[in-house]
């Protein structure tokens, strides 16, 4: 990669806004479906070796213009990132922790050799982009502005190497409850036929190649009743996500009564959650000592269908940006099903909505955490 010493830096002070002179209206929120509408407006940096980037843009929402042989179609030089912006009881806009996920985002990119940035200054864009945006943004408690960060080679040629060329953009989007069917426990399907991601891999990063090949095995585990693959590795058959989520689970020691949340580790194979790091931080600070151990060890399907057996295990859930938690309440598992306790006549287990609970409260600002909540503006 050509040397970025002398390339410019990026520079959240010489934004240039062209406003959308047809803008669209806000989508009742009843109509909103994940990641189907978009606001109006986009932000683009373009990027080279010999300049470094450009002046950052927010422009009106459009189509991207992309040579037939760039990169990114090739060769697969993109990766992008999730996060959400939330309108709190006094009209201010806040997004959950954008540090997190910039720094995951430079991770990615320094893994497939695109340009990284200062976190800061692209914060401070999309926060522009934001504001200019910001009577899309849905009130009410579960809706939130999703925003999709993207960086993409777009190198003209054919031919594997370093890309000279990339464009970063982000477009928004407003966004209800990630599932139609709201806080409801899922079915899981223990998928060890195919293999999300593996050592040495970047099921670490936020790729794009890492996520289409996941659907085959999550249409084949819909037809047979289930709504995601719990992904399995290793003769061990060690648990590692779900879906497109990080997991959890909760086990009852029968000696001692204690509880024990566990996860899996950040080993290379696990994607660097931003929720599931905000869930194990919680946890470690918020529960009980004495009742509770909070976990990032290895464990496999094998020890949850033998501790289901035994009435050990207590609840399990999925955690990640769009759906912040989603109970499970069943997983396939060698032609049987291992049972997930719920709360009596809930879908979801004690834990579960305790987690929800305590993060929407810091996302929507009814609660202060460690400046988890980083305020972009205030529309009063």
């Amino acid at each position: 990669m050509a040397s970025t010493t002398k390339l410019a830096p990026l520079d959240a002070s010489k934004l240039a806004i062209t406003k959308n002179a047809s803008p669209k209206t806000p989508l009742p929120n009843e109509q909103l479906k994940f990641g189907q509408s978009f606001t109006n407006h986009m932000l683009k940096i373009q990027w080279n070796d010999k300049d470094g980037w450009k002046n950052p843009e927010i422009v009106p929402y459009g189509p991207l213009v992309l040579d037939p042989s760039a990169c990114v179609f090739h060769y697969s030089f993109e990766l992008f990132e999730g996060l959400k912006a939330y309108r709190d009881s006094e009209d201010k806009i806040r997004i959950f922790r954008p540090d997190k996920n910039m720094a995951r985002m430079n991770k990615s990119a320094h893994r497939i050799v695109l340009p990284t940035f200062d976190s800061e200054e692209l914060i401070k864009c999309i926060g522009e982009l934001i504001k200019l945006d910001k009577e899309m943004i849905p009130k009410q408690k579960g809706y939130s502005l999703y925003i999709r960060p993207t960086l993409i080679g777009t190198t003209a040629g054919l031919g594997v190497s370093v890309p000279s060329d990339a464009l970063l953009y982000v477009i928004t989007s407003p966004v209800g409850p990630y599932y139609s069917t709201g806080f409801k426990a899922v079915r899981l399907e223990a998928t060890d036929y195919a293999t999300r991601a593996w050592p040495g891999g970047v099921g670490d990063k936020k790729l794009g190649g890492n996520y289409a090949p996941c659907i085959r095995p999550q249409l084949d585990a819909a037809s047979r009743g289930y709504q995601q693959n719990l992904w399995l590795f290793g003769d061990e058959k060690y648990i590692t996500e779900v879906g497109t989520m990080n997991v959890f689970f909760v086990f009852k020691d029968p000696k001692t009564g204690k509880k024990e949340l566990v996860t899996a580790p950040l080993d290379g194979t696990i994607l660097e959650g931003v929720t599931r790091d905000s869930i194990l931080e919680l946890c470690r600070t918020r529960l009980n000592p004495e009742e509770w151990e909070v976990n990032e060890r290895y464990y496999s399907i094998n020890e949850v269908r033998d501790r289901a057996a035994k009435g050990e295990l207590v609840e399990a859930f999925g955690s990640g940006t769009a759906a912040i938690v989603s109970p499970i309440k069943a997983i396939g598992y060698e032609g049987k099903d291992i049972d997930v306790p719920l709360l009596p006549g809930q879908e979801f287990g004690e834990l579960t909505n305790q987690v929800a609970q305590w993060i929407q409260k810091i996302q929507y600002g009814d609660e202060e955490y460690k400046n988890w909540s980083h305020v972009v503006a205030d529309l009063k």
